[in-house]
């Protein structure tokens, strides 16, 4: 089993605002915030600190603007045991986000790209050879379609594994999805998704997706994962029947950041070369951790906190 695997992220930096309210605003509607937290953030942020938090070497690429919000950046990294080279500055301002978290700990959220969508294949050739060093590499859609192809053929080409979480959410392009190995959707995304490729949309169980998988599997993806937030997650690998991993069962605070943390296990358990099971439980005890509070860098998991997650389930 590797120890200390090395991950390489095609990420996105975002300066990410959420309020909490008693529900979520309905249109022309104003609440009052019971909180309000900034804190760095982003997908891709999100994916690579939750990674060094459970041990993997992380490298990366992050886009920022030349804003004042840029300033946040380079402190996170640092903060996160993360390479401060990752970042590359781009003019224009930062990407930012606003969410609201409801009192059932439920979310929604927009996000403004900024420097994230000038982040372009040019700037991954820069990095080819960090990206062929890693043994797993992962991306998310708040970069460009072309970024996320180029980076994941480089990294195909190294032999690298390559993890693709296409959120926000948009029809992946079919040279991105045949150099994807592992995909990884929550059920609205599946649902979408199924749409687009003119399959019959599946219902938010576990067994529902296995259409869609084996769709997807014919497309590049030799696994593909679905998460149902309190209902768990369900794994299809090709040529193999489904796994469910059930949600382990806490009182959900914030939701933001679960799916990234579920995304960020799933990956070091992987490159660790852990069974697919065993990838699964971690996975779902990250998600299971940020949950609890919050927030979400702050939030995301050091392993000491998923192991005592594992051994109080």
């Amino acid at each position: 089993m590797a120890a200390n695997p090395a991950l390489f992220v095609l990420g996105s930096f975002v300066v990410a605002c959420s309020a909490t309210v008693e529900r979520l605003p309905r249109a022309g509607e104003s609440l009052q915030a019971q909180a309000f937290l900034v804190e760095p953030g982003g997908k891709g942020l999100n994916l690579a600190v939750g990674a060094r938090r459970l041990g993997a070497t992380v490298d990366g690429l992050l886009a920022i603007g030349e804003d004042v919000l840029s300033a946040l950046a380079e402190p996170a990294l640092i903060r996160a045991g993360l390479p401060p080279g990752m970042l590359r500055r781009f003019p224009g301002p930062t990407g930012a986000g606003i969410g609201f978290t409801d009192a059932a700990g439920e979310n929604c959220l927009a996000v403004h790209p900024g420097a994230n969508a000038r982040l372009g294949a040019g700037a991954v050739r820069e990095v080819a050879g960090r990206i062929a060093a890693a043994a797993l590499v992962l991306a998310q859609f708040e970069a460009g379609d072309e970024a996320v192809a180029e980076t994941f053929r480089i990294a195909r080409g190294a032999g690298a594994r390559t993890l693709l979480n296409p959120s926000p959410f948009r029809l992946p392009g079919p040279e991105i999805l045949r150099e994807t190995r592992i995909l990884v959707v929550n059920a609205v995304e599946a649902a979408a998704f199924a749409a687009a490729l003119g399959l019959p949309v599946p219902e938010a169980e576990a067994t529902a997706f296995a259409a869609f998988a084996r769709a997807l599997h014919a497309r590049g993806p030799d696994l593909v994962v679905v998460t149902l937030g309190a209902g768990g997650a369900v794994a299809f690998p090709a040529g193999g029947g489904a796994q469910v991993q059930p949600a382990f069962p806490v009182a959900a605070v914030d939701t933001l950041g679960a799916g990234d943390a579920f995304t960020a296990g799933l990956a070091v358990g992987l490159a660790e070369g852990r069974p697919l099971p065993e990838c699964l439980r971690i996975a779902a005890a990250c998600g299971a951790c940020v949950v609890r509070r919050a927030g979400v860098f702050d939030a995301l998991p050091e392993r000491t906190a998923v192991e005592a997650m594992l051994a109080g389930a």
